[in-house]
């Protein structure tokens, strides 16, 4: 009896196992369907392209969008942008766009990028005026001048004399030692301003010493500072202060605390010896 239940329990498992060796053959035998859903090419960029460089063969490939689904202002072939200037940074596959290349007469490097009506101007800076490195392309920075009006040097003075100014480009240049004939590393911050800034930028970097204030890219206020001398930075003369800010207006200066109370005169004392002991006794 065993052996009979141990029999068909036997031809059971062959019988499965031959059914299902069977239906994976079946299965694998059926061709493979693919589904080809149109396409239509679009200009990206194969690496990461800086503000201003100048579109090459190396730099772009082509990815294959859906059909109808291509950005709007993409280009379909790499040949009709080859030799642009980049406006806008892209990034690795990016749709490279109309709106984000200077046009085709405009040609490539920092002049593209300029608006009209504004201009670019360089200045050096070291690591302590450019904001220890924070300074860099796209952000926005104030400018304070520090400067002497007169002979007298009482009258230096430190006041921000442009706001929320945007920067165009921020690295190193090589330039040459005039002393020694050597190439020194130099930094440099070009800043994006109207002409009427350029000539107070100018004037300030000629005449006196810049720095500038990394400022936070949301805040678009521009205060109005009654900028400092030497006697009001060390409390000699009561500083002026600026007009009250409100609804994103000018900051308000606060003036220092003082005390103007008159010192009481001081109280008569006798020193008492008692022992090895030395006291000061107010006499009242």
């Amino acid at each position: 009896m065993r052996n009979r239940i141990f029999a068909v329990l036997a031809l059971a498992v062959l019988a499965g196992g031959g059914l299902a060796y069977g239906t994976y053959n079946a299965i694998n035998a059926q061709p493979v369907k693919t589904v080809h859903a149109p396409t239509q090419p679009v200009v990206v960029a194969a690496t990461e392209l800086p503000l201003g460089a100048e579109l090459k063969k190396e730099d772009l490939t082509i990815a294959n969008f859906p059909d109808g689904q291509a950005p709007e202002g993409s280009f379909t072939r790499v040949a009709d942008v080859i030799g642009r200037g980049v406006v806008t940074p892209l990034v690795k596959n990016e749709p490279v766009l109309k709106g984000k290349l200077a046009s085709k007469e405009a040609g490539s490097g920092l002049p593209p990028i300029i608006p009209d009506g504004m201009r670019a101007v360089s200045v050096r800076v070291n690591e302590v005026i450019g904001v220890a490195g924070y300074v860099l392309p796209g952000t926005r920075v104030d400018v304070l001048a520090t400067a002497t009006p007169t002979s007298q040097q009482q009258d230096t003075t430190s006041k921000v004399i442009l706001s929320n100014v945007q920067v165009l480009t921020a690295g190193t240049r090589m330039d040459q030692d005039q002393e020694k004939g050597k190439p020194v590393q130099v930094t440099v911050v070009t800043l994006l301003v109207y002409p009427e800034q350029s000539e107070r930028l100018a004037l300030a970097s000629t005449e006196g010493k810049i720095q500038l204030a990394l400022r936070n890219p949301t805040d678009k206020s521009a205060p109005e500072t009654p900028g400092i001398k030497t006697a009001g930075l060390l409390g000699l003369t009561k500083p002026v202060a600026a007009p009250s800010r409100v609804a994103g207006g000018p900051r308000k200066i606060m003036e220092p605390v003082t005390n103007n109370a008159p010192l009481a005169a001081a109280l008569p004392t006798v020193e008492m010896i008692r022992g090895d002991k030395r006291s000061a006794e107010v006499i009242k």
